[in-house]
């Protein structure tokens, strides 16, 4: 049994670190969603409208933020709008981490430092996920490829 429940504990963990790393590009639209969420919430719209309201929030920012990555050509607007998903990316890496270590470190700077080290990698991790899903391709004026491969 003991077996059993250490494979199951590093397969839990494993699988709790995955879904960090992949779901960390969605930090940004997340907050968003939260935060329109709540304000609709504050203003009265009731617990189904702020659902709506802030799903619709996070989605569309979502939406518009691949959009305009895709279809930018200047590399600054793209690091930039990357750089806006990372950073909150990067916030909650710092706050998973921090919370997590605190099952097996107990000195408080070595918590901090695990933070600190997974909120870099999770930052980095999201980052280079949105610069990666969109390769620019040079174009003619005309709108046609020139090399397709």
């Amino acid at each position: 049994m003991l077996a059993i429940g250490l494979v199951l504990n590093a397969l839990g963990i494993g699988l709790f670190c995955w879904a960090i790393f992949a779901l960390a590009v969605y930090a940004l639209p997340f907050f968003v969603a939260l935060s329109i969420g709540m304000t609709a919430l504050q203003s009265g719209a009731g617990l189904v409208g702020a659902l709506l309201i802030g799903t619709a929030g996070g989605a569309l920012t979502l939406f518009l933020g691949q959009v305009v990555f895709a279809v930018s050509r200047p590399s600054a607007l793209r690091i930039a709008i990357a750089t806006a998903f990372a950073v909150p990316a990067a916030v909650a890496g710092y706050h998973v981490v921090f919370a997590v270590s605190d099952i097996g470190v107990p000195s408080p700077a070595w918590r901090e430092v695990f933070a600190y080290l997974g909120a870099v990698c999770i930052g980095v991790t999201s980052w280079t996920r949105l610069m990666v899903l969109a390769k620019s391709r040079p174009f003619e004026q005309g709108g046609v490829v020139e090399n397709p491969s």
